[in-house]
């Protein structure tokens, strides 16, 4: 038996190993999404596909990134496809790797005296992966083939070999080659280094150590999860939020059933699958799931297969959150797992009701612009932030990415460096934060003008018809707004999802959800309505109005 301290040992190094591997990805990517969002993923499995090891990425990438290694490795088997030394899959399709199209999977065996051990895995967002509108995410879309090239799992790289057919059958289905091309390469190094690092650590403590200590993991978070069970009382909690569709609300519902050693989680209540990309394939409702859960109970909770040897996710086929192929499903990943998460912690607000905070603003507020300046191609994607949601304790805070994103901010310099934009605007939203004894976290407003004679716009948002809800007597959080402004001064409101053309001159206006306020506001210390008042958070009305406070 591997003793303690070296079985933590390994456990550190498949971490870090794991998140070196993001590092070689992020300097090695081309495309600002990838390089400086860091819109990317990377973890470590078992030859069976059960989860080791994440780097601290995106949530809705690492929750899923089992069920697509597993998709993978049983979709192989079916076709026979035999994995050497080498080799490494890609793949997009999500109703097998497990989120949408833009997140592009490369997986590769790792091998040790002719057999497969585990797997290194990564997902990245590339900007553009073809389909209807720059970007790829196009509210309009009715079937997934409208959202972009569509690749099963396919050997991109055979016996140490990039197969220049697989790489240029990409390369011409998208908008933007050169970036697909470095940020492709850039997975495949970063993933030659995890296999490197992992060789290493064999090299030093022998394959049997390391499977058992990658087993001892896993059986570890089991037990210590099965012990933070127990600070939750039993029983049964019920949650419902919903989807902004065209012309009608899409409700997610959840039943949270939790026994002494156990947690069932179960979705089968939630509206059907619908005709336009807000479907959530099942890898993104595991993810989401997940991730409320470890941060309701532990945010410290190692994340592994452990995890589910204790959490039962529970949905109904042809449902919102588990769609039959080929509905469409780019915003499910990116939008619909924001409500995933929080309706799973709204449902655990009531027997945690001190662990968790009022909505945050429960969307990535996507935007998507791109067309052909100068004689090329082009395409810009980012993911904006808005106000977290207030906590038991403290504020919410202003202007961050919450829950299934984790991507870092666009630098504007770097966009109208790479894109024909120019910002006019980026701030924080005044009095979108939910008032209560502790203040919805602000909003923000993202601004920019088009350079290029022309272009498309797509937008991929919630919370415009509805507002992050407060708890515990606190009020809303603001919703969102979105328009553009013609050049001649035309001003046109923005759905949730659009797309619409843009002319040379024409201002996009993106105003982010701030979010929910927690307690009432009656009991909000008078100093820090003050204080928000000075940093211009509040207005003097608002003060006024839910704080009774009339001056500084």
């Amino acid at each position: 038996m591997v003793d303690p301290i070296t079985v933590e040992v390994i456990k550190s190094s498949s971490s870090y190993i794991a998140e070196e591997m993001g590092i070689v990805l992020r300097n090695s990517a081309y495309s600002p999404n990838i390089r400086d969002r860091m819109d990317h993923s990377c973890a470590i499995l078992l030859e069976n596909g059960e989860l080791i090891a994440q780097a601290e990425h995106i949530p809705v990438h690492l929750g899923s990134m089992a069920v697509g290694v597993k998709n993978t490795i049983s979709y192989l088997k079916r076709m026979a496809l035999a994995l050497e030394k080498g080799d490494i899959i890609v793949l997009n399709d999500p109703y097998i790797a497990g989120t949408h199209l833009n997140d592009v999977t490369l997986i590769k065996p790792l091998f040790h005296n002719g057999e497969i051990y585990g797997y290194v895995a990564n997902k990245a967002h590339h900007v553009d992966v073809g389909g209807m509108v720059p970007g790829s995410i196009s509210g309009n879309a009715r079937e997934l083939i409208q959202e972009g090239i569509v690749l099963p799992p396919l050997k991109i790289v055979r016996g140490g070999h990039l197969d220049e057919n697989i790489l240029n059958l990409i390369l011409s289905n998208v908008r933007v080659p050169r970036y697909t091309r470095g940020d492709l390469k850039a997975q495949i190094a970063a993933l030659n280094v995890g296999e490197k690092r992992l060789s290493d650590l064999i090299g030093k403590y022998g394959i049997e150590t390391v499977i058992e200590s990658w087993n001892r993991i896993i059986d570890y978070t089991a037990n210590y999860l099965k012990e933070k069970i127990k600070e939750v009382p039993p029983g049964t909690y019920k949650a419902e939020d919903y989807m902004e569709g065209n012309d009608r609300l899409i409700a997610i519902r959840v039943s949270i059933s939790i026994e002494p050693d156990s947690i069932t989680v179960d979705f089968s209540d939630t509206d059907d699958q619908v005709d336009m990309p807000i479907n959530a394939v099942y890898g993104v409702t595991v993810a989401a799931t997940s991730y409320a859960i470890k941060a309701a109970l532990d945010p410290d909770l190692p994340m592994n297969y452990g995890f589910f040897k204790v959490v039962s996710i529970k949905t109904r086929e042809g449902t919102l959150v588990h769609p039959r192929k080929p509905a469409p499903v780019a915003a499910g990943n990116v939008e619909t797992s924001q409500r995933i998460a929080e309706t799973v912690l709204k449902a655990l607000s009531n027997p945690l009701e001190d662990r968790i905070p009022a909505a945050s603003h429960g969307s990535m507020n996507n935007v998507m612009v791109g067309g052909i300046h100068e004689g090329r191609g082009w395409a810009f994607y980012e993911t904006i932030g808005g106000g977290m949601g207030a906590r038991p304790d403290r504020d919410g805070v202003d202007g961050v990415h919450t829950h299934m994103t984790n991507t870092m901010n666009t630098p504007i310099e770097v966009i109208e460096r790479e894109c024909p934009v120019l910002f006019v605007e980026y701030s924080l939203r005044k009095d979108s934060g939910g008032p209560g004894k502790y203040r919805g976290g602000l909003g923000i407003t993202r601004a920019f003008k088009i350079l290029s004679d022309r272009a498309t716009l797509s937008i991929a948002t919630e919370r415009v018809r509805l507002k992050p809800w407060g708890l515990k007597g606190g009020l809303d959080g603001a919703s969102g707004r979105h328009y553009v402004i013609r050049a001649n001064g035309e001003f046109i409101e923005l759905k949730a999802k659009d797309t619409m053309e843009l002319r040379r001159g024409d201002t996009v206006y993106i105003n982010t959800p701030g979010g929910g306020g927690y307690g009432r506001p009656s009991l909000r210390d008078p100093k820090l309505v003050r204080e928000d008042l000075l940093d211009e958070k509040i207005s003097p009305e608002a003060a006024s109005k839910y704080y009774g406070v009339n001056s500084l």
